[in-house]
């Protein structure tokens, strides 16, 4: 079994094999290993979708083999640790490989366990999530009769942070579809202090909350759950507050514990289970060691290169770089890493791509209608030039859907893990 490869990628998701692809297409004599475990690959956009009863699970799942470009060696197992003064990756179970240059891209990992309660709730009765059972929450959505309608999200990153009140607004629309609005309370309840960190989506978002009387509840963060009672727990978590008040008979019937902690009772609860980076990457070298990056891949966040291991390169999920963890970021920041790694390894020093931070976060606010949230670093609102001149993007759109629905798979299967979008 071959050891030893000129380009070592860890991760065959959106990142590593579009990357995978893209530095194929530019060298095809590359000597590139890829090392992923499963022989599945999803696209997790249209589980959204999937959990709000509009699409297929099965149109989510292709086989991985498909999708490795050729003449990539794929080696079909875990990565466990990292040495990056060795230039070594260990596996499972085919041993220790050795690079001339790596890219680190495996991937967010679900933690349930740092939400107590929630392991042995998540994905049975009434709680559910998108991100690991899709198919889980449509039940949840059918069996649901009327109540407390509870949506959440965790205080760490996690992919898409859109993505929690995305099946919110469907959830919302199909409970009047069903006739039971008048009997629900829809309740979005974030440790974040706005409904959306850029101005423009923003107001648009909170006249859709307002217009549609949905409760919106910054500050909230979720700390345990009690599947048994059906009661989530929050901490308000306000900077400079140190007690929280709860109005009298208000709708949703909270209960005030001490000063900070909330009690709310569900009837549903769909929710993002806590999320980091793998434990190998936790543990590697290659990470950040102290403060709030902490875990994380300490890369430049305009060249993707590492800042103290120059022959290291990393974006997506684990790469440290302040903004939204999604696969429009990724089809941003792949031919920024690609060229400036190319020119490293010609030339010996990095190029001079750089990435602003484009991200986009597609919020579908009903069936048959989206909103494309496009921003780079520092919240500042960045519109695709081309999609920008047919359609205001801050507004809920028929076309967008159309977009989510089609146009996106599409491009993902066919253009973007081809290397060639």
């Amino acid at each position: 079994m071959k050891s030893h490869f000129q380009i070592l990628i860890i991760g065959g998701g959106t990142a590593g094999i579009t990357l995978a692809a893209q530095l194929k297409l530019k060298d095809a004599s590359l000597d590139i290993g890829l090392i992923e475990p499963s022989d599945k690959h999803y696209y997790q956009p249209a589980w959204t979708l999937v959990g709000a009863g509009t699409y297929d699970f099965k149109e989510t799942e292709r086989n991985e083999a498909d999708y490795i470009p050729k003449d990539v060696y794929w080696i079909q197992d875990k990565a466990t640790g990292i040495d990056p003064e060795q230039n070594q990756v260990s596996t499972a179970q085919s041993g220790t490989f050795t690079y001339d240059f790596l890219i680190p891209v495996p991937g967010l990992v679900m933690a349930p366990e740092l939400l107590p309660g929630l392991p042995e709730a998540l994905d049975k009765g009434v709680v559910c999530s998108n991100y690991t059972d899709p198919e889980h929450t449509w039940k949840v959505l059918q069996n649901f009769k009327g109540g407390n309608a509870v949506f959440t999200q965790p205080t760490t990153p996690i992919k898409c942070g859109g993505a929690p009140q995305k099946i919110m607004y469907l959830a919302e629309d199909y409970f009047r579809k069903k006739g039971i609005r008048d009997q629900t309370n829809v309740l979005y309840a974030t440790p974040g202090t706005i409904i959306f960190g850029v101005p423009d989506f923003a107001k648009t978002l909170n006249k859709i909350i307002h217009d549609r009387n949905i409760l919106f509840k910054p500050f909230y963060a979720p700390e345990k759950i009690d599947a048994e009672k059906q009661e989530i727990t929050f901490r308000y978590s306000k900077p400079g507050e140190s007690n929280c008040t709860i109005m009298e008979g208000n709708p949703l019937g909270e209960e005030l514990i001490g000063a900070m902690e909330i009690k709310v009772h569900y009837d549903m609860l769909h929710l993002a289970p806590p999320q980091t980076a793998p434990k190998f990457i936790q543990e590697s070298k290659l990470s950040i060691q102290d403060g709030p990056g902490k875990g994380w891949i300490d890369v430049d966040i305009h060249t993707m290169q590492h800042k103290r291991y120059p022959n290291v390169f990393s974006l997506g999920d684990v790469a440290h770089l302040p903004t939204a963890k999604t696969g429009a970021a990724i089809r941003k920041q792949a031919p920024v890493l690609v060229e400036n790694m190319l020119s490293m390894i010609k030339t010996g020093k990095v190029g001079q791509e750089s990435y602003e931070g484009y991200s986009s976060c597609p919020i579908v606010t009903r069936y048959g209608r989206m909103l494309l949230a496009e921003f780079k670093y520092d919240n500042v609102r960045d519109s695709d030039p081309l999609i920008s001149k047919f359609v205001d993007t801050t507004k809920e759109q028929y076309s967008m859907w159309l977009l989510k629905k089609y146009g996106l798979p599409f491009m993902y299967w066919n253009l973007m893990l081809r290397g060639r979008a």
